[in-house]
């Protein structure tokens, strides 16, 4: 360091809901050409911090310092103008527009009072470049991609508002291994370039790729700073919940049986040209892990076992039994007891506008 003053830096910032509290005189210094990871327990106050950063909620104390000198920001909009983008864990992306649409939502290009199409076209092609994301296409709409594609226009988009500090909360969570490599090499061209990254993640393994500044969160306080890789991974998790990390998990029960009968089963599962002969057994008491790249059909085992698909070939037993599994509510029904946490939870899994 050289005593200039850096990027940005946030003192002494508390917010609270009611009697809950969210930040507790949280400090964080950013610095530019870095990479700076968050680390903590859901509930640490992670989100809190990035939305004060971003202008989504104001702090009830502390002050912000943009460039050494003092910052508030009203709105997300007049976070932007500073230069400070977030892309927040849930998209922000309208189903019913296209992709160019979307990237230029908020400032779209004018051409005599009117959206100019082409000027349109041709940011969200060099911003979905530039997100290593170039084989989407513009004119595409976003209802019909897949999460992992969305999440990509969700990078571009930001990346088109040409930030200062860009923000990622969980933004590889719904990524193939592909698309996160790529958004990798992004990130560290961007650093390059000069730009901070604030980068929140669960995934140790990519906090270790990435960043060169660790803050630990907890109970809305940060409990350390450190430069990445200066500690292992048990001590940073000890440091996330407070206590040592032999105390987390119970001890690992023992193997079940081979010779255990099967609660569920799959014998030569197929469906169109996504499944192919599948065989499976699950024991009562087992966590089975499903491998592989994103698409490659893990999604559609799930829905095949939840009665989700039609035209469905081979068996499935319940407790030893073959059943048929036409629909959800019968995968639900007491005799069987299925329930299914969908891959996309915002759009496959939960009724938004209801309680």
């Amino acid at each position: 360091m050289d005593g200039a003053a850096p990027l940005f830096r946030m003192e002494g910032i508390s917010k609270r809901y009611g009697g809950v509290r969210a930040l507790e005189k949280a400090e964080l210094v950013v610095e530019a050409g870095s990479i700076h990871a968050i680390l903590g327990e859901n509930g640490a106050g992670k989100s809190t911090l990035i939305k004060v950063m971003a202008g989504v909620v104001a702090p009830d104390e502390g002050r912000m310092t943009l460039d050494g000198r003092e910052a508030t920001f009203a709105s997300p909009g007049a976070a932007n103008k500073a230069g400070i983008v977030c892309i927040f864990q849930e998209l922000s992306l309208v189903p019913e527009l296209s992709v160019a649409d979307n990237i230029v939502i908020s400032d779209p290009p004018k051409r005599f009072g009117m959206i100019d199409r082409k000027a349109q076209r041709r940011i969200a092609e060099e911003a979905l470049a530039r997100a290593g994301a170039a084989d989407i296409h513009p004119l595409a709409l976003v209802k019909d991609l897949p999460l992992s594609r969305r999440q990509m226009v969700e990078i571009a988009k930001a990346l088109a508002r040409k930030p200062r500090i860009l923000i990622l909360d969980e933004a590889t969570s719904a990524l193939t291994a592909a698309d996160v490599s790529k958004i990798f090499a992004v990130l560290k061209r961007l650093r390059s370039e000069g730009l901070a990254l604030l980068y929140i993640s669960h995934r140790m393994n990519e906090i270790a790729e990435l960043a060169d500044q660790c803050t630990v969160f907890r109970n809305g306080r940060n409990v350390a700073s450190y430069p990445a890789g200066s500690k292992s991974d048990n001590e940073v998790v000890e440091l996330m919940i407070g206590r040592e990390y032999s105390h987390i998990f119970p001890p690992k029960p023992a193997a079940v049986p081979a010779a255990a009968a099967p609660r569920l089963e799959a014998r030569k599962l197929s469906w169109a040209d996504r499944l192919h002969d599948i065989s499976l057994t699950v024991r009562a008491g087992e966590v089975v892990g499903l491998g592989g790249l994103d698409g490659q059909g893990q999604r559609e085992l799930l829905l095949a076992f939840f009665g989700v698909l039609r035209g469905l070939s081979g068996q499935i037993l319940i407790d030893g039994k073959s059943v048929s599994i036409t629909s959800p509510s019968v995968a639900r029904d007491d005799g069987i007891g299925m329930a299914l946490i969908p891959e996309d939870r915002k759009t496959e899994g939960l009724m938004l506008p209801m309680t």
